[in-house]
């Protein structure tokens, strides 16, 4: 898996999870910049995340966190190989 295989699977996940299809997903993006994206829904993002990556973060990993393509850059690198 390359990160952008990473990137659209968080896509559909993010949009998945706050039930909006029109969400674009950048190595930038934040949760400042989804309106639905507030603490309770991190919670769900992050375990749906793992599910569908098969991966799981300590939560000193999520908080070193800024956008979605620094979660893409740790999943490549928890993935297995």
């Amino acid at each position: 898996m390359n990160k952008k295989d990473i990137m659209d699977q968080l896509t559909l996940t993010i949009r998945r999870v706050f039930e909006n299809n029109s969400i674009e997903i950048t190595d930038t993006t934040s949760a400042e910049d989804v309106d639905e994206w507030d603490s309770l829904a991190h919670i769900s993002l992050i375990e749906e995340i793992e599910k569908v990556f098969k991966v799981k973060f300590a939560l000193g990993e999520l908080m070193k966190l800024q956008n979605v393509g620094q979660m893409a850059d740790l999943i490549l690198k928890k993935s297995p190989k």
